[in-house]
């Protein structure tokens, strides 16, 4: 049987995927069709139902819940991994005032978008881009401010930029959780399918877990040339055991943000079950 899986080239998701994709585990008959997209172009397909499974933010998944389960592994949460709001100048800078100010985001569905809503819900002025052109963004003028994920975390101060925020951290603040930043979902056709894809994604990430600190080729490949050291900065800070499975303070996390969600969006709460 062939699935299509979608997740991004990010260290942390080829980290997790690898042993699946590239059959280095048992896949129990199955075939997985790899395909590596930014995380906003997964939540736009999420949201047409494009991939059997799939990486996509918390925010897309709300929004695509009739047709996709939230698995128990390969989720990306934790605590001090949220996104950063960064400046090109190193100021203080007051809550009118940044919500005054031009923000480059990471794609409307984006978890980081919904934390920066939460801090700051009147900043309206938001251009969003691909992730990774953010910085430049900042740099050049084009945006007064930037939120950014993923590796640029690891690389705004090299290219001498300032955070002015950890979103992630004012929410942990805030709501005391956990923060939910990426799920994986499985299209809600069959329970005892969804069982056994998220068997063999949790198998995967053991796997990756049992050569590691070693960074695998298939890593290596979708790396953008970011150096061996960043690679595990990035995977020790977005997989964890809520990778491994979401627990019961994952799912809570989750709920926390999908209940924030419908009122910052004036939804009710689905009739449809989060969780597998």
């Amino acid at each position: 049987m062939k699935l299509s899986l979608g997740f991004s080239p990010c260290p942390n998701d080829t980290f997790i995927f690898d042993a699946l994709v590239n059959k280095k585990i048992e896949t129990m008959g199955f075939e997985f069709e790899a395909i590596l997209e930014d995380v906003e172009t997964l939540n736009q397909w999420a949201l047409q139902g494009k991939l059997d499974i799939t990486k996509l933010s918390f925010p897309a998944f709300f929004q695509s819940i009739d047709e996709y389960i939230l698995l128990n592994s390969g989720s990306a949460l934790g605590k001090g991994v949220g996104p950063l709001l960064i400046s090109k100048a190193e100021a203080k800078y007051k809550q009118q005032k940044i919500e005054n100010l031009s923000i480059a985001l990471p794609g409307i569905h984006t978890t980081a978008n919904l934390l920066f809503s939460f801090a700051y819900p009147n900043a309206l002025n938001k251009k969003f881009m691909i992730f990774s052109s953010i910085e430049e963004a900042v740099l050049n003028g084009k945006t007064d401010l930037g939120v950014i994920i993923h590796e640029n975390r690891f690389t705004y101060q090299q290219r001498g930029l300032y955070k002015i925020r950890d979103l992630g951290e004012y929410w942990e603040q805030q709501m005391n959780t956990p923060i939910p930043l990426g799920a994986i979902a499985i299209k809600r056709e069959s329970r005892a399918l969804a069982e056994k894809v998220n068997s063999l994604i949790r198998q995967s990430l053991e796997y990756a877990y049992s050569n590691y600190p070693a960074i695998a080729d298939y890593v290596k490949q979708h790396s953008q040339e970011m150096s061996e050291d960043v690679m595990r900065q990035h995977i020790d800070l977005y997989v964890n055991n809520y990778s491994l499975d979401l627990g019961a303070d994952g799912k809570q996390a989750i709920e926390t943000l999908h209940n924030v969600y419908n009122r910052s969006n004036q939804k009710a709460t689905e009739a449809y079950s989060l969780f597998l």
